[in-house]
């Protein structure tokens, strides 16, 4: 081959070389261009605000739900009653986001009359009980009868109770039922926002009042007993759908859920008994 050709021979497969590449994905030929990876759909999410005394029990049941259900729970601790900012109604007041609310029955009826909870959603879940409990590694009192009890409270230097159900019956009708409201008042506190069992554990406290299933988790303290059936108060705690709440379908059936045989199980191992 003369050199001429060959100049032109090389020149041609140069200019096909050059034809390819513009025509690659990415380079402006006419090939389509490289998708990027599609990126998975975030999970639809539910965000329920619990008091203290179902909150172990629900922390137990979500990923249950979550993986039956795909939706992913946003769960959101308070008191359900008090004025800390933590406390349910309060957070329903600043319009926090929330679909489902579980709490005392009394608290969730009065959200209900207010407007925040949707009529007619409301749902018992479970009956709730107060037991007492003492710092881990010290005497155990004796509180099987009610003058054992009354005997107990009188002898100790500091009581504690909660912010909640449990602790407003405590301070505004178990001292009285016991004839030692005068008594206690100079020794006997609310704890506001905080587990009692955390007062007790670190010694704050020598006996905190609290239900059986907010006690339960707590390290650090024994748990005394539950009190004796004549002075006993059993709290309901219901759930219900919040008023302003995008996904009521949704809410719905996680309360199914929660009133189900699947959920039994954790109720009990929590300290709660479910309602049938």
């Amino acid at each position: 081959m003369t050199e001429p050709l060959r100049r032109r021979a090389l020149l041609g497969l140069a200019a096909r070389a050059a034809l390819l590449l513009l025509a690659a994905p990415g380079l402006g030929g006419c090939a389509h261009p490289v998708s990027a990876p599609a990126q998975p759909k975030p999970k639809p999410q539910l965000t329920v605000l619990v008091s203290g005394a179902f909150e172990p029990a629900l922390r137990r049941l979500a990923p249950i739900y979550e993986r039956r259900s795909g939706v992913h729970l946003v769960i959101v601790g308070g008191p359900s009653m008090g004025a800390s900012p933590t406390a349910i109604p309060q957070r329903l007041e600043r319009g926090e986001a929330a679909d489902v609310v579980i709490l005392a029955r009394e608290a969730l009826d009065r959200l209900a009359k207010a407007g925040k909870v949707a009529p007619g959603s409301e749902q018992d879940l479970v009956l709730s009980k107060i037991a007492l409990a003492v710092k881990a590694g010290t005497p155990v009192p004796g509180i099987a009868t009610v003058p054992a009890l009354r005997a107990t409270l009188l002898s100790a230097k500091s009581v504690a109770y909660s912010d909640s159900a449990s602790g407003v019956y405590v301070s505004t009708q178990l001292f009285a039922k016991l004839g030692i409201a005068e008594a206690m008042a100079g020794k006997a506190r609310m704890i506001e926002a905080t587990p009692v069992g955390l007062i007790v554990a670190r010694g704050e406290a020598e006996l905190g009042f609290q239900q059986l299933s907010e006690l339960k988790p707590i390290a650090g303290i024994r748990i005394v007993g539950l009190l004796p059936e004549e002075i006993q108060k059993t709290t309901r705690f219901s759930a219900g759908l919040v008023a302003y709440s995008t996904q009521p379908e949704a809410g719905t059936r996680l309360i199914a859920f929660l009133r189900s045989g699947a959920a039994r199980g954790a109720m009990v191992e929590s300290g709660l008994q479910p309602v049938r």
